[in-house]
């Protein structure tokens, strides 16, 4: 999901960024009055860095990045690793570093492991915005994600309602180290708490694997078989969850809740297996990025505060048609994805992103 990439360059972004590292001055210091020549004369390019390749959240989230690149006449490249491993992203990012790029979007696959990689593209005077996962720095430009500490809380809110708030639940999460899904578990596990009668089993680990998913499913379908509620706290944790629910003829006995919104898990709710399905807005959260790249390498001033918040939507099998929900659905290909009519407009950050249902702090 790229464009061919622009090799004349003039004085750009990254050369200021330069100077000023060398020079002990920040990156809003440089000004808005200094502007590049080159965005002058054809646009930036970015390289966009998902936490993993063929995982439709961040599909969605690359569609919506292209299109608005497209806009604003910003060439993308693409990379992505084909395991959420902080081993396999690296050297990608190194290579990415390689080329120069004038920003970096890029969801971190670790929490610790990636912040040395990642102060290496700073050091290189790459503008670097995070998007869905963080890392334990403060280095980044800026970082757009969902609440996700929120959205656990939603889950379990939903749980406890579809389970009529007693009886054992359980979560199905990624692996240990992730900011977002940490946060969800968080989430969930801290509004249990308000309901007395849910006991809750813990969490396992499934490392992004929907057949691991599945059979950790299965094994504690098998040694709790009075188990009423799971959580999957992503994309491939619920479908395993799915899975697993199907293979042990427990649809209609055991509630599923599942964070995020695939084709797959959107079936899953349709065929009855899971009962509600927590939508992030990911295509919302890459135009966000891509116009937060624009405004910085245009005027040199970093977004205040620094984190904008994006959306989520409850799809249920009673709203799952509404064009209002049906369009924050994921999609494995950009063919069908249409840019948001309140995307951000350049030049003026803080009323777009109020108007495009981003929030600050």
């Amino acid at each position: 999901m790229g464009n061919a990439r622009v090799a004349v360059r003039r004085v750009t972004r990254r050369d200021m960024l330069k100077a000023g590292a060398a020079l002990g001055i920040g990156a809003a210091a440089l000004g808005s009055g200094l502007r590049p020549a080159r965005a002058r004369q054809g646009g930036y390019s970015i390289t966009f860095i998902p936490g993993v390749i063929a995982d439709e959240f961040y599909v969605t989230m690359g569609c919506g990045i292209e299109a608005k690149a497209r806009e604003l006449g910003i060439t993308v490249d693409t990379q992505g690793p084909n395991a959420f491993d902080a081993t396999v992203q690296t050297p990608i990012l190194n290579a990415v570093i390689q080329t120069q790029p004038d920003a970096i979007l890029i969801a971190p696959t670790d929490t610790q492991a990636m912040i040395a990689p990642l102060q290496a593209a700073v050091d290189a005077g790459i503008a670097v915005f995070l998007v869905d996962t963080t890392v334990n720095a403060d280095f980044d430009v800026a970082r757009i994600a969902s609440d996700n500490v929120e959205g656990g809380r939603l889950a379990a809110r939903s749980l406890a309602e579809a389970v009529g708030g007693s009886g054992k639940v359980f979560v199905i999460n990624v692996k240990p180290g992730i900011s977002t899904t940490d946060q969800r578990e968080q989430g969930f596990r801290e509004a249990l708490a308000d309901f007395p009668d849910i006991e809750y089993l813990g969490q396992e680990y499934c490392n992004d694997d929907q057949n691991q998913a599945t059979q950790i499913a299965n094994a504690r379908l098998q040694s709790d078989p009075d188990l009423v509620g799971i959580f999957g706290t992503n994309l491939f944790a619920a479908q395993g969850a799915a899975a697993g629910i199907r293979q042990q003829g427990k649809q209609g006995q055991v509630r599923v809740v599942g964070f995020d919104a695939g084709p797959t898990q959107v079936q899953d709710l349709r065929s009855e297996v899971v009962d509600l399905l927590i939508a992030q807005h990911p295509g919302d959260i890459g135009v966000t990025a891509v116009q937060l790249a624009y405004d910085f390498l245009s005027s040199g001033q970093a977004p205040t505060p620094k984190a904008i918040t994006t959306g989520f939507t409850t799809v249920t099998r009673d709203n799952i048609d509404d064009p209002d929900v049906a369009k924050y659905l994921y999609i494995s290909d950009c063919s069908a994805f249409v840019l948001p009519e309140a995307s951000p407009a350049a030049g003026t950050p803080a009323a777009a992103l109020a108007a495009f249902g981003c929030a600050t702090g």
